[in-house]
């Protein structure tokens, strides 16, 4: 079989959004945006968002990290060192408030770590959260429109754009994917398993952003590392399969990737992550600048692939 990447077939499929979907994402956004109210009547209760400053102090000495001014902090969210934000209920606004905790044995500072310490805090406002009601009032608030009829196309229309873009999207990995099977080229079991084992890095990471563990995952799951390595190899192999076929049009059709153009995924990789460029400097070493290359020279194979293939819709 010879490595083909022109006048390939696909299908772009359209789905209309519904009146239905439409009221279904209304809802989760007005579960998602509670109103928050000035409270202005009574102290402070548990569920009620506080806005205060306060400074730590330990065996009488501020330390570093323990102090803010206009944080805030939800009664009964459990955010701050257990026993603090139920210390602060009853508190009303303008009021100082001297808050004793002890720090847990396992503190992620180990000079404060198991001590006991006082916070003295100044409350400067008290919220209460309350629902919204599916009116013009919440369609202003939080949908920044008008009415809750033009809520209703702005929400129609990001869903539109929403499942228009997923089924672009489908229809270039569709693409890809046949390029990559006329691809001759195998890996050998070391080029495998660096790449399983590549896989395995990036769950671990993900696990740990959502704070948990690979084996917390395997139990959710039923599995174990061993299943999982074996599970992740045919997407190794797809992902193997998929940088040759990447190479073989980039050779083919004398695609390349310019200095302009790193600039500027460095500028977009920044400006999604609100870092500076300053702040991504410590990640930029040969691997990480081959894999932004890779990225954007993968963009640029695919597009011509789109463009040149059969679409049926």
């Amino acid at each position: 079989m010879s490595f083909t990447y022109l006048n390939l077939q696909g299908t772009l499929e359209h789905i209309t959004v519904t009146s239905e979907e439409i009221d279904r994402q209304l809802q989760r956004l007005l579960q998602a945006n509670p109103r928050i109210v000035p409270v202005t009547d009574r102290a402070a209760a548990l569920g009620d968002e506080l806005v205060l400053d306060y400074a730590g102090f330990s065996e009488g000495v501020q330390f570093p990290g323990g102090t803010a001014e206009k944080q805030t902090l939800t009664l009964g969210s459990g955010m701050f060192i257990p026993g603090f934000e139920e210390q602060l209920v009853g508190a009303n606004i303008g009021d100082d408030v001297t808050v004793t905790v002890t720090f847990p044995t396992e503190y992620h500072a180990p000079e404060l770590a198991g001590k006991a310490a006082e916070f003295r805090c100044h409350v400067h406002e008290i919220r209460s959260h309350t629902s919204y009601e599916l009116d013009d009032t919440f369609a202003r608030e939080v949908g920044q429109c008008d009415t809750v009829e033009q809520m209703r196309v702005m929400v129609g229309k990001a869903l539109q754009e929403y499942y228009d873009e997923r089924a672009e999207q489908e229809l270039r990995w569709q693409l890809m994917h046949q390029a990559a099977a006329t691809v001759e080229e195998q890996p050998s079991e070391e080029e495998l398993d660096r790449m399983v084992e590549a896989q395995m890095e990036t769950l671990t990471a993900q696990l740990a952003q959502k704070g948990l563990t690979l084996e917390a995952y395997c139990q959710f799951t039923g599995s174990d590392e061993a299943q999982l390595r074996q599970d992740m190899r045919p997407d190794a192999l797809e992902a193997f399969r998929t940088q040759k076929a990447v190479e073989k049009i980039a050779a083919l059709e004398n695609l390349s990737v310019s200095d302009e153009e790193m600039n500027a995924a460095f500028e977009k990789i920044c400006a999604d992550n609100n870092m500076r460029a300053e702040d991504l400097q410590p990640y930029f070493d040969n691997g990480f600048i081959t894999v932004v290359q890779q990225q954007l020279l993968r963009e640029k194979a695919t597009d011509l692939v789109r463009r040149a293939a059969r679409i049926t819709q």
